[in-house]
């Protein structure tokens, strides 16, 4: 039997992911908004454990991906503009 904290993981994802899609389709957010990439890292996370513990090995791994993804944009907002930017 799967612990509940995994299923509250799994399930948790899934409504961030949704919710920040929603949004984003929506125009109530942007793609580039700290809060959407956070969402998405989120959700993914919730994912990974989920499917990590589930042994549903293809899905984890998309999610390791979809949160890399996340964490580097969250990365790049902090950082702001890029020099190529400021012309």
């Amino acid at each position: 039997m799967t612990p509940i904290w995994v299923d509250i993981a799994g399930w948790g994802g899934a409504l961030l992911i949704l919710v920040a899609y929603g949004l984003l389709t929506a125009g109530r957010m942007a793609a580039a908004s700290p809060a959407y990439q956070a969402m998405n890292l989120a959700g993914a996370v919730g994912f990974i454990i989920n499917s990590g513990w589930n042994g549903a090995i293809p899905s984890a791994a998309l999610n390791v991906i979809w949160a890399g993804i996340a964490l580097v944009a969250l990365i790049r907002l902090r950082r702001g503009p890029g020099p190529a930017s400021r012309e």
